[in-house]
């Protein structure tokens, strides 16, 4: 957690701030209902039109395998692959993950994309991590399903030694030992942000003193409050971890229509959308992170709908 926003970096301070709530958008920046794959045709328009529209964050996600189980694809592509190609094509807007399945990854070699991604995209990218949703991808990494917690834990703690340590000293139990004798490079100017992507089998305690950030799916009123209130109560008197969530979106082609949950999607005109974020950002979230699959309209309307109108509400 950072002491003071401003010693936080760009990529951070643009997303979780607590004068304002941000809006980000979850790749592929399309609507794909009837479908578990996405067509990525102009993705890269559409990432400048996000940005240009004053859209926070670009989240990818990391779904190794297509589950047809599950009936999602996210973008495809590798996260860390697209967000170095997208690093490319935009100049402000904040990269992200959402997360990397940490215990199906190599910490070392995380760490190390992670930092070279924040050096190509001028200090933009959020390292998000979580243990995954989909349990049939485990046995094919042959990782024990039921160690996630765990290996998630230590694999943060790894990686933050790598990144803020110079030569550092580290023995673990699941992954390598470091003897001082090796360092990390590229170096970052400031501290990498480091997220949670949902609860990653982790205590509350835990999040609020090992991250910076933490984007769950939980957007009730209620619970939002007290899940703020105990990050600040776990914190111990330290600055808490940003709140904020994700949820599919349908934005409502009437700017009236009111609220509506459809499971897990979230289908909304703009009035009570606008309504809805200025309550929750009264509550204390941070962010707020759109997944436009389930959407009715195309998503170059919804973006310039919420650039127009939703997020110069929000202040």
């Amino acid at each position: 957690m950072y002491d003071n926003l401003s010693d936080a970096p760009l990529s951070f301070s643009r997303v979780f701030s607590p004068e304002r709530l941000s809006i980000g958008l979850l790749t592929p920046l399309e609507a794909y209902p009837n479908s578990p794959f996405p067509t990525l045709a102009e993705h890269v328009r559409m990432a400048k039109l996000a940005e240009e529209a004053g859209i926070a964050s670009i989240w990818l996600r990391d779904v190794p395998f297509y589950d047809p189980n599950f009936g999602d694809a996210a973008q495809m592509l590798d996260p860390l692959v697209y967000a170095g190609f997208l690093a490319a094509a935009t100049t402000e807007i904040a990269l992200g993950t959402a997360g990397i399945v940490l215990p199906l990854r190599e910490p070392i070699s995380v760490a190390k994309q992670a930092a070279s991604l924040d050096l190509l995209s001028n200090q933009r990218f959020v390292l998000g991590l979580s243990t995954g949703d989909r349990p049939v991808e485990y046995p094919a990494f042959g990782v024990d399903f039921e160690a996630r917690g765990e290996l998630y834990r230590e694999a943060v703690e790894y990686i933050r030694y790598l990144q803020q340590e110079s030569f550092p000293r580290v023995q673990t139990t699941h992954y390598g030992k470091l003897n001082g004798n090796l360092d990390l490079y590229p170096k970052m100017p400031q501290r990498l942000p480091l997220m949670a992507v949902g609860r990653s089998r982790q205590p509350i305690e835990w999040l609020a003193q090992h991250v910076d950030a933490w984007i769950w799916s939980v957007d009730d009123d209620k619970a939002i409050a007290e899940i703020i209130a105990s990050l600040a109560q776990a914190a111990d008197g330290h600055p808490a971890p940003a709140y904020g969530y994700s949820t599919f979106f349908d934005l409502d082609e009437n700017p009236n229509a009111p609220y509506q949950r459809f499971y897990n999607v979230v289908r909304i005109g703009r009035n009570a959308l606008i309504e809805r974020l200025q309550r929750h950002q009264a509550l204390g979230v941070q962010h707020v992170a759109l997944n436009l699959k389930p959407a009715s309209r195309p998503a170059e309307a919804v973006i310039e709908e919420l650039g127009s109108y939703v997020i110069p509400a929000l202040g």
